[in-house]
């Protein structure tokens, strides 16, 4: 594999920066996770990589159309043992989304298998845009 090709599989974990002023209210580092998002006849499917989250420590809030996806991560190191060499660093996840009208957000749902989160957004049925009779003021 040449050194271009090589250099499109290399990874990188993300830190989600801190905007100035706001503080945190876990401690420790929260990462980007990866995301692939998929257009489908029925709605759109986002697929994210969260190694070491499970349905216990996830939480997805949607508010005024904002998907907030958060994952919780836990530090697991042997006790009795020093750590000689790191490369991978351990933390939370967060990534925020704007969602569009196109989706029906009654009907999104989520399962987690594997540290992989799947969303489905199914699209709204119905008309998107109505027009607004207007009348004569009595």
């Amino acid at each position: 594999m040449s050194d271009e090709n090589a250099r499109e599989f290399e990874v990188e974990k993300q830190m989600v920066e801190t905007p100035e002023g706001v503080e945190t209210t876990r401690a420790g580092r929260t990462y980007i996770p990866r995301i692939d998002i998929v257009e489908l006849n029925e709605g759109i499917r986002l697929l994210a990589d969260l190694p070491g989250v499970d349905e216990n420590t996830l939480d997805i809030v949607l508010e005024n159309d904002q998907l907030t996806i958060e994952g919780f991560v836990e530090a697991e190191r042997p006790s009795g043992y020093d750590l000689a060499h790191v490369e991978y660093g351990v933390g939370n996840f967060r990534r925020v989304f704007k969602l569009s009208d196109q989706v029906d957000q009654e009907k999104i749902s989520a399962t987690i298998k594997h540290g992989v989160l799947q969303l489905d957004m199914p699209f709204a049925t119905g008309p998107r845009t109505r027009k607004i009779a207007v009348r004569t003021a009595s």
